[in-house]
């Protein structure tokens, strides 16, 4: 039975006990509510439709809208992984340039020390020389000094006037025979 119906109903049984105040709560309420939800359906229809197309749009445009968003954040996230990896990559080649360089200084120190040792090596050896031939020319000049010292004083004590007198003569002879 329809809205119509329950109406020609309505009408009916109003017009078999014909208008005035109906006591029984039951029947007014049911009457009432068949009355204002077929009154709700009817006039209702073209709102309730346009209300939940209306809703059904903005929902839609929310969710295509999220899934824009949803797009832009997985691109964003790839371009991103992107520069992480050449990132990576340049920190890669900053340590592996970092470490050739710190090698090549290594080897540069170690080269100098190595000159400098040999340097300080031949200089010690040069010095040693000069003073092993100070040191001898000094022995040198003492033993010819006390070797000087110990013939004038065997000369002096151990040559006679006569003897004396006699190298004289010689030294003498051997000059003029020249």
């Amino acid at each position: 039975m329809g809205i119509m119906g329950n109406l020609i109903l309505l009408a009916a049984e109003t017009a078999k006990h014909g208008f005035g105040i109906n006591f029984d709560i039951l029947e007014t309420n049911l009457i009432n509510l068949v009355i204002i939800i077929s009154a709700l359906v009817y006039f209702g229809r073209g709102f309730l439709g346009k209300t939940l197309s209306e809703r059904r749009a903005k929902i839609e445009t929310a969710i295509q809208e999220a899934e824009q968003r949803k797009r832009q954040a997985a691109a964003a996230l790839a371009d991103q992984q992107q520069k992480l990896a050449q990132a990576q990559a340049e920190a890669a080649r900053i340590r592996s340039e970092a470490e050739t360089r710190a090698q090549a200084a290594r080897e540069a120190v170690l080269a100098q020390a190595k000159e400098d040792v040999e340097r300080l090596k031949a200089s010690a050896v040069q010095d040693l020389n000069t003073q092993q031939e100070k040191i001898i020319n000094e022995v040198r000049q003492r033993i010819a000094g006390m070797a000087i010292q110990q013939a004038e004083s065997q000369l002096r004590s151990g040559l006679s006037q006569q003897t004396q007198q006699q190298l004289i003569d010689r030294s003498i002879a051997t000059i003029g025979a020249n």
